[in-house]
């Protein structure tokens, strides 16, 4: 059965932004976050293509996709870093995952469940102003102590982390007073750091000041081929990773006074040829591209006309000669001279590359490609 929209999945692309990272970073290990399934682009595509990279560790967000790493045979470190909901512990003991604690509560299950299933470690969030989750820098002596008393035989205190805010910006003194407050933080830990594994870098810092590596650094969005601070001169553009594509499955010619989508929203001045593609928000394609978007045809760009329905989009094939019912649209990556990136359809669709990358549903198969 032929594909009415997909995702093509370059690994090799994916291994080339690792490795660019691995370059900025030094002598510091790579933690790759495959939270989300990878982004949206399928962990278990993405594991397999960088374990032969060895990276330190993965990072996810929730003990169930560190069990799907598990079952997939990976023995890596696992790193939760979200706080573990207290009936996820046992599942995450079971993995051997490593928690992320942000407080005292979640330590005392975690310590409890390692006497059920055997060694157990974990790493210390700091909270150095992003305010999610994580122990408050400012009070290091109080926590830091009371940390270091769940620690015994079956509870290794093997990690500390923090999160930068603004690495993206132009500017760097959030990120720099971020690092300030983390190193002082560390400073008063009552175990020696040279036993920590300590992190804080994500893509943008990790290409931008590597200074901050540490220990380690935890590329996202770079590896994917999403740029991680669009705007600012010294961070390279990624190797693009993913393609998104979709085809024609109607053209026809419209005259003057002609509307297009719910509402109405776009009408024909003159005569107009429009093609419709078999992509809409119910695949994960933003509504909010609606009048705004562009996608490419027969290697030209084209714009898109009306409201995205759920399932179907219309676009504006009138300069495009020869288009017809079954060629394949571009919506993300590149058709002959032509490309759009991740991040022009995050900044038409007024979100960012993250979004767009993970809002793709499951109806559009993944495909590997070179």
């Amino acid at each position: 059965m032929q594909a009415r929209a997909w995702i093509e999945v370059s690994v090799d692309a994916a291994r080339a932004n690792f490795l660019r990272i691995r370059e900025a970073a030094g002598a510091a290990g790579v933690i790759p976050m495959v939270k989300a399934d990878a982004y949206g682009l399928g962990a278990a595509r993405v594991a397999g293509a960088l374990e032969s990279l060895e990276p330190r560790a993965y990072g996810v967000a929730t003990a169930e996709e560190g069990e799907a790493l598990r079952t997939l045979g990976v023995e890596r470190p696992i790193l939760v870093f979200t706080p573990i909901p207290h009936g996820s512990i046992e599942a995450a003991a079971q993995a051997k995952l490593i928690c992320c604690a942000s407080s005292l509560d979640t330590l005392d299950r975690w310590a409890a469940a390692a006497q059920r299933h055997g060694p157990l470690a974990f790493h210390v969030e700091i909270d150095t102003g992003m305010g999610r989750a994580g122990f408050d820098f400012r009070e290091t002596g109080s926590w830091a102590h009371a940390v270091r008393a769940r620690v015994g035989p079956q509870l290794t205190w093997s990690g500390a982390y923090t999160h930068f805010h603004s690495a993206d910006a132009n500017d760097g003194t959030a990120t720099a007073a971020q690092w300030g407050r983390f190193r002082d933080a560390v400073a008063q830990l009552p175990v020696s750091s040279e036993d920590l594994l300590l992190h804080a870098s994500n893509s943008a810092a990790a290409l931008r000041w590597p200074e901050y590596a540490a220990d380690a650094v935890r590329p996202g969005i770079f590896l994917y081929g999403g740029h991680p601070a669009p705007g600012v001169k010294d961070v390279p553009a990624p190797a693009r990773v993913a393609s998104v594509r979709a085809r024609l499955v109607h053209v026809h010619d419209v005259p003057p006074g002609s509307t297009a989508g719910y509402g109405a929203t776009h009408v024909a001045r003159g005569w107009e040829r429009w093609g419709t593609v078999a992509i809409g928000y119910g695949d994960g394609y933003p509504r909010a591209l609606g009048n705004r978007g562009r996608v490419l045809v027969n290697g030209q760009r084209v714009r898109v006309v009306g409201r995205i329905s759920m399932d179907l989009t219309v676009v504006d094939i009138s300069g495009v000669a020869g288009a017809a019912a079954g060629d394949i649209v571009t919506l993300i990556g590149r058709d002959g001279d032509e490309e759009i990136t991740v991040d022009e359809v995050a900044t038409q669709a007024g979100t960012i590359s993250y979004e767009i990358l993970t809002g793709f549903t499951a109806r559009l198969p993944r495909i590997g490609v070179a």
